[in-house]
């Protein structure tokens, strides 16, 4: 059966009204969250950026959801630092916390003034930090000498069990690597062929654990109005890789999508005034496998959106199941 979360995207809203928020979808009928991890958001019109590991713990106290978050460790974390923050939550809260772990983006991590590595360096980096996150959840005392450098650290404080890393991916190339490593897979959401060759990628490759998607949407009563939405909050997400993992700071995300218009903006985010539309799409993804979906309204009022799929979304998709 296919689960059906929200995503909190902190680099959009203030953690209190985003903490008010989870526990209003709990409420609604989501039964799952994950949450962004950002120093900067990737706009100055989206205009916040919280810390999202104190927020994971005020939201797995406020509500009863399992959430997971996406994080990049290497640069702006220390792999033990996240090793200690994960195992915080995971043993506070059994079995309710996962965390997929990425590369990262120039926008977070320029801030500690160390230069941006290529690509390939990033992954090496991460497979590193992968393997002493695991070390360290585990209950070994680690020391490491390599991309990133762990001098005799261990865990006093850990779960029972290791919770799930999952791997984070957008290309097909990303997705067969994290097979190598990971408990799961999280992508974003893209056209079916596109989606379904990640997909296959990673089972081709032998992943396993669950597939999970997060799907950027916009909703509003009226088409024009979720479309201005989209157009105000998104516009300047919608540039594929290289440009939005190179990009540094808000003002150059800015200038860049001066002139990206609403139909590009909807070529990345699901955009309808009409609830059936947007069931449909979620439903095609389970289709494809996605055991875990976690929606993303792009807009900064979540309250009308998360009443409306509460109500009239999330009900026609309870029959939803992956192949």
């Amino acid at each position: 059966m296919t689960g059906y979360g929200i995503h909190a995207s902190h680099e959009q809203i203030a953690p209190g009204a985003l903490l008010a928020a989870v526990v209003h979808a709990e409420e609604a009928g989501f039964t799952a969250a994950m949450s962004s991890d950002h120093f900067s958001p990737w706009s100055a019109r989206q205009g916040q950026s919280a810390f999202a590991w104190s927020w994971l713990g005020a939201a797995l106290q406020a509500t009863g959801l399992p959430f997971g978050v996406v994080n990049a460790p290497g640069q702006r974390y220390h792999p033990a630092i996240i090793a200690q923050a994960i195992g915080t939550l995971a043993a506070m809260y059994p079995g309710r916390f996962w965390a997929a772990l990425g590369s990262g983006e120039a926008s977070n991590e320029h801030i500690t003034g160390e230069p941006w590595p290529r690509k390939d360096v990033r992954n090496a980096r991460l497979r590193e930090c992968v393997d002493i996150i695991r070390a360290l959840l585990e209950g070994q005392e680690v020391s490491h000498d390599g991309l990133v450098t762990v001098d005799r650290a261990r865990l006093w404080t850990r779960p029972e069990s290791v919770p799930p890393l999952f791997g984070a991916a957008v290309s097909e190339a990303t997705a067969r690597w994290c097979a190598e490593w990971a408990d799961g897979l999280i992508t974003v959401n893209a056209p079916l062929p596109t989606l379904r060759r990640i997909a296959g990628a990673y089972r081709d490759a032998g992943g396993r654990g669950p597939l999970a998607l997060q799907v950027h949407l916009s909703w509003a009563p009226d088409e024009e109005e979720a479309a201005a939405i989209a157009h105000d909050q998104w516009r300047s997400n919608v540039f594929a890789p290289p440009v939005c993992w190179d990009l540094e700071m808000t003002d150059h995300f800015d200038v860049v999508s001066e002139h990206v218009t609403a139909a590009q903006v909807a070529q990345v985010v699901n955009v309808s005034a009409d609830l059936g539309r947007h069931a449909a799409w979620l439903h095609e993804y389970a289709e494809l496998g996605f055991e875990r979906i976690y929606l993303h309204h792009v807009g900064q009022d979540l309250g009308p959106f998360i009443d409306a799929f509460g109500a009239r979304v999330l009900p026609q998709l309870t029959g939803d199941h992956t192949p």
